[in-house]
């Protein structure tokens, strides 16, 4: 919000750069309500491979009831407040002792696990469809504008959406850090998870015959299924959930952490009060958004 209206005071409109800058402040926060709902999903899923019940069913439509059960009403509330209440354990403590050190061990096992799950899809028959399909260009894509619009989609997605918490991350950066590096650092090393989830997630589901355009089910409907299917699935499946875990956090608290810092900075809340203030936000909304269409309605409309 400071650097917004210190980009609209040389024109005597700091006022107004401030209203503006409390868009992708509030933004954040809404995105951050839903990518909980969706934590909470991914939690349920990895801890089920324990129990068993992420992998428990027989065929394509009883991983779609599963899936339906759970993205209902009040079907998931608990894991979704256990995502919620892991996020307020590590913004408690800050960005340099939380937030930063969190990142320092979950993205590296991101990279690992993922790189572990690429030799095993592999493996799988069929999968070299799934890579042709991914790296096979087809040129004339290009002369549809909608190629482009997905691709600035995917951009915005990727590279931290609104903004505003590459803003706040960059609040905390020492004087001789070079700005500009560190920038193509976050897209390269942004780019490469994406291209190493692809490498996984679309050979896999080549390898069992399945549509790759289905959306969100891909991964909690057609990826069990491809696990199910794999000797040691149960192993791979839970190690495939760890990583997308740790993918998802880095995202939360990401985009936690712009309304955090505003309650801080504009209304001179300690950030304990700060934190708990967004948490019960969060939760308020949440619950009422598990619903797997709400959720998607109200990403849809935030976007």
């Amino acid at each position: 919000i400071d650097a917004f209206g210190t980009a609209c005071e040389t024109k005597g409109n700091r006022k107004l750069g401030e209203i503006l800058g409390w868009i992708p402040v509030l933004g954040a926060l809404a995105m951050a309500i839903g990518y909980t709902v969706v934590m909470g999903w991914i939690l349920k899923y990895m801890v089920g491979t324990f129990t068993g019940s992420t992998l428990s069913a027989e065929n394509i439509d009883g991983f779609t009831e599963s899936f339906s059960t759970m993205a209902s009403a009040g079907g998931n509330n608990l894991w979704q407040v256990l995502a919620l209440c892991i996020c307020v354990v590590i913004l408690m403590f800050g960005v340099g002792s939380g937030i930063e050190k969190a990142n320092k061990i979950m993205m590296p096992i991101f990279f690992i696990l993922f790189c572990v799950l690429l030799v095993r899809v592999a493996m799988l028959p069929g999968a070299l469809d799934g890579y042709a399909y991914l790296f096979v260009p087809h040129w004339e894509a290009l002369a549809n504008p909608q190629t482009w619009v997905l691709a600035l989609g995917q951009a915005f997605f990727g590279l931290s959406l609104a903004g505003s918490g590459t803003l706040v991350y960059g609040s905390y950066l020492k004087n001789d850090v070079d700005v500009v590096s560190s920038a193509k650092n976050v897209v390269l090393f942004s780019t490469l998870a994406a291209v190493l989830s692809a490498m996984v997630v679309i050979p896999a589901v080549f390898a069992l015959g399945v549509d790759p355009l289905s959306g969100p089910p891909l991964l909690f409907i057609t990826l069990p299924q491809v696990f199910a299917d794999m000797p040691f699935g149960g192993l791979f499946c839970f190690l495939f959930f760890l990583a997308v875990a740790c993918a998802a956090l880095t995202s939360l608290v990401n985009l936690f952490e712009p309304p955090i810092e505003a309650l801080q900075s504009q209304l001179n809340m300690p950030r304990w009060a700060a934190v708990l203030v967004v948490f019960v936000v969060a939760l308020g909304v949440g619950v009422f958004i598990e619903d797997g269409n709400a959720v998607g309605a109200w990403m849809d409309f935030v976007s």
